[in-house]
């Protein structure tokens, strides 16, 4: 099909929403509750667009393209639209953004600065929720929620624990674990994915130091617990891991456990080895990477010749990935000439 977008013609596949197009064409539209790996369904609101002929203005990402349609996403009532559904969020919303850990990394702070709200303006009532900190891992402060459903269907859809959902109608309507009781006496999992996608201060991790996100360096890495490889970002300042994201990629898509999203404190421990050892005159003391090599080799040529291959066993660790234990146990096998293999697959 073919459609015109900001002017600009776009051929399109049947299905397609509004958002998808424009993403594909580099055209920009805001939002906080959409997210690649689940249906649409258009909770913030904030990707109106104007569509010709339409009798209002059309949510692009649960709207579907068709023939002919001429979409604008940048006319004046857009943009008004806009500022009103940001007024309405921040009314709201606690106004802490001097002190809230998510500042940087806050939508609704990006995009009122995007769009120059202050302030909502309306003067209606407020949200006094008590905050929940009783699970170890993550704080839960739902004054700050916007209720754009992400948490939600993220838990219900792609964790499949079903730990967490909206509670109540109209004002009183907030995310909950089921009784609305405390986190830590629901079923919840503690994997953090309703976490990493809250897009507000909503639901945050409990970190060992504060940073604000512009201070940290992304490194991306691969997940040490176990053999399934998922990708995620470690939040890198001074020389020391203060957080971990998920990479939104294979194998893991987005998602990770408890242990990848919360267990990397270990990294930061200071009885870890972090260079090579060799004993000399009964002391363990530290050398480089080329001497340690040349340690082992000698040694391994050394014993190979007085005792055969059969006096070497090799022990591989979980905490490696699949390609490295590959290479342990093929060097021992093919080079060493035995058998001799295990591998720790416990923690």
């Amino acid at each position: 099909m073919n459609i015109t977008l900001n002017g600009q013609q776009c051929e399109v596949e049947v299905g397609q929403t509004i958002f998808q197009v424009a993403t594909k064409y580099g055209i920009y539209i805001p939002t906080m509750c959409h997210d690649d790996r689940l249906v649409a369904h258009g909770a913030c609101r904030i990707c109106v667009v104007e569509v010709k002929g339409a009798r209002t203005l059309m949510v692009a990402c649960s709207t579907p393209v068709a023939e002919g349609m001429i979409i604008e996403t940048k006319t004046p009532a857009v943009i008004e639209a806009r500022k009103d559904i940001l007024r309405l969020m921040i009314e709201n919303h606690p106004l802490d953004c001097l002190t809230c850990e998510k500042s940087g990394d806050c939508t609704l702070q990006n995009l009122c600065f995007e769009y120059g709200i202050k302030e909502g303006g309306f003067g209606g009532a407020k949200k006094s929720y008590p905050i929940d900190e009783s699970n170890p891992f993550f704080t839960y402060d739902p004054n700050k929620c916007i209720l754009c459903g992400k948490c939600v269907r993220v838990d219900n859809e792609l964790q499949c624990t079903g730990a967490i959902n909206f509670a109540e109608r109209g004002f009183t309507t907030h995310v909950a674990v089921a009784g609305d009781k405390d986190f830590e006496s629901s079923n919840c999992v503690s994997c953090g994915n309703c976490v990493s996608v809250c897009p507000v201060g909503a639901l945050m991790p409990k970190q060992p130091q504060k940073f604000r996100y512009w201070d940290v360096k992304k490194v991306q890495t691969t997940c040490s617990y176990c053999g399934v490889g998922c990708q995620m970002e470690l939040l890198i300042k001074d020389g020391k891991v203060l957080g971990v994201e998920p990479v939104n990629s294979a194998p893991n898509e987005g998602l990770l456990c408890v242990k990848g999203k919360f267990g990397y404190k270990f990294l930061n421990h200071p009885d870890r080895l972090k260079v090579p050892l060799v004993r000399k005159d009964g002391k363990l003391v530290e050398t480089t990477w080329d001497e340690a090599m040349d340690v082992i080799a000698s040694k391994v040529k050394d014993i190979k010749e007085k005792h055969g291959a059969k006096a070497f066993g090799g022990l591989t660790s979980a905490r490696c990935t699949n390609e490295e234990n590959y290479l342990m146990q093929k060097m021992f096998r093919a080079v060493i000439r035995t058998n001799n293999v295990d591998h720790c697959a416990r923690l």
